[in-house]
């Protein structure tokens, strides 16, 4: 009954159940679309005869400390977030209206429940009505629009949701358009978009779409002005060293019960061995996150291993604002002297899949395969010195002391095989994370998301505030604008080819592959698992008795 009510509200989730019955639409691809249009996970699943995974049985003991290790830092405006850490960290105060779960799904956090018409053009969104803010302050309608209206603001530097809710916006103003947000009740907000938009929920899920309180305007970091319907509060931040967050008093959480009383997190830096040491010494509970080079010493320690396949990544960029990467004989010269596969393996020690320069994969329900890609050398060196830059020195920028590092050693090593000059600078994450997008040449890391086009949106469409290489192609913003109106991910491959080889051939980015993620935690340490987009959710967790 349940099913059919809900796959009532969607005929595209049964035409894409009946194509994942058939085999020609992977679970992961029929999850991720169904659940974005509204369909709950547990329909979903029915309607593809499966049974979610069931849920750990909680502990009747409470209380202790979750020693965490992670990168901790400043927290500004979480519209302006562009570091997963940043989103971890704001997690456990504050909280999105969607959540993307571990088996692939979307689901209600603040919203109660939402729906989509058929053609992704109409949106409700139904939010709970049992939550309250911790200045214990109705969470309503008005919280909601405050945050799109914001999220909207498209001339903000650094606003990355404008990019999220570019559907939304109005060209002409870079906000709000008018009539396309409408407050129905306190806990009830339609939107109706000018075409439709598969992205818009799968965008809501994403860190910096955390929901503020009406009362914030980011005037105030959002250290000195928490106010938040999450399950703890901060009590102390030091970037660079760590933070500290307390559980809230006992019934003032919306959410299921929280058993871990208090989260110290503390910032290793980027050398991760003295996270190994702090494990070993029976300092650290838990990581964010296990550097490819200590996964199997790690392993060999006795830590319990969690591994999840993702389509987060690396790319080696180049802005075309910044000559010589203006010139496209040049950034094709590059992309031909990196073998990928190589890379993979000197770079993450094999963990993940090669990639192929154009930022989608097989992971992506719109994925379309292209012509293998074939490293050519001699060719590089060639189109240089067509170029008139064989002379020339690349200096290509990345951080220090991870995977990252390792991975852009690979790529200039490749690069001076073929004979090309190349300067290597290493410099701290913080003053990496200060200027990230306007690096000539460098390395930066990308967050697993479900679907392609939220990569190509984010990361190259014209003036986008996460678009570190400049590139600028009507085409191609055609193309895509085109692809996220299309709901049918098998109609939305046919563009997908041809936006993929536009991309790839601009020559913007050397992506050499998608990395596996893992974390590390000790054994009492339970009902925690890598997640994808490696969130944190640690009020999920608990503890166990002490052997």
């Amino acid at each position: 009954m349940h099913v059919r009510s809900q796959a009532a509200l969607h005929p595209r989730a049964v035409e894409l159940a009946r194509q994942t019955r058939a085999g020609t639409l992977s679970r992961r691809e029929f999850l991720a679309m169904a659940t974005a249009l509204g369909v709950s996970g547990t329909a979903a699943y029915g309607l593809i005869g499966a049974t979610p995974a069931a849920a750990q049985e909680r502990p009747g003991r409470m209380g202790g400390t979750l020693r965490v290790s992670m990168n901790v830092m400043p927290l500004d405006d979480p519209r302006l977030f562009d570091w997963p850490d940043k989103g971890n960290l704001a997690r456990q105060m504050l909280e999105t209206l969607v959540r993307y779960d571990r088996d692939l799904t979307f689901r209600p956090m603040l919203l109660q429940r939402w729906e989509a018409n058929a053609d992704a053009t109409v949106y409700m969104l139904h939010l709970r009505r049992d939550v309250r803010w911790s200045d214990g302050s109705p969470f309503d309608a008005r919280d909601v629009a405050h945050n799109i209206r914001r999220w909207c603001e498209r001339r903000v530097p650094g606003n990355s949701m404008a990019a999220r809710m570019g559907t939304l916006i109005d060209p002409a103003t870079d906000t709000l358009a008018d009539g396309v947000m409408q407050i129905v009740d306190d806990h009830t907000i339609r939107l109706n978009l000018p075409r439709p938009d598969i992205t818009l929920i799968p965008g809501m899920s994403d860190y910096p779409a955390m929901i503020v309180h009406r009362s914030f305007d980011g005037s105030t970091p959002l250290s000195e002005a928490t106010i938040g319907t999450g399950p703890y509060l901060m009590t102390d931040l030091r970037p660079g060293r760590a933070a500290v967050f307390q559980k809230r008093a006992a019934g003032d959480y919306w959410g299921p019960e929280v058993y871990i009383d208090r989260i110290e997190v503390t910032d290793f830096g980027t050398d991760k061995t003295q996270e190994v040491a702090a494990f070993v010494a029976g300092d650290l509970d838990l990581n964010d996150q296990t550097q490819s080079e200590f996964v199997q010493q790690m392993d060999e320690a006795g830590f319990v291993r969690s591994r999840v396949d993702t389509a987060a990544t690396i790319v080696a960029r180049m802005n075309v604002n910044h000559p010589p990467y203006d010139n496209r004989t040049v950034r094709n010269a590059l992309q031909l002297a990196v073998n990928n596969a190589v890379v993979l393996e000197l770079g993450h020690h094999g963990y993940g899949m090669v990639a192929e320069n154009h930022h989608v994969g097989p992971m992506h329900p719109e994925y379309a395969q292209l012509p293998p890609i074939t490293s050519n050398p001699a060719r590089a060196r060639a189109m240089l010195v067509q170029a008139g830059h064989l002379d020339t020195t690349f200096e290509l920028i990345s951080t220090d002391g991870d995977w990252r590092t390792m991975t852009s050693d690979a790529i200039a090593a490749q690069l001076l095989d073929a004979g090309i000059k190349v300067k290597r600078t290493i410099i701290s994450n913080s003053a990496f994370a200060r200027n990230w997008t306007n690096y000539p040449f460098s390395t930066t890391d990308w967050i697993h998301r479900p679907l392609g086009v939220q990569n190509l949106a984010l990361g190259y469409r014209t003036g986008e505030a996460w678009n570190e290489t400049g590139y600028s192609d009507p085409a191609f913003d055609e193309l895509l604008n085109a692809a996220l109106a299309i709901p049918q991910a098998d109609r939305r491959r046919l563009l997908m080819a041809e936006i993929e080889r536009t991309l790839q051939a601009s020559g913007v980015i050397i992506q050499p592959y998608w990395r596996s993620i893992f974390t590390h935690s000790t054994s009492r340490v339970r009902n925690y698992g890598a997640h994808p987009l490696m969130e944190m959710y640690l009020n999920e967790t608990w503890l166990a008795e002490e052997a």
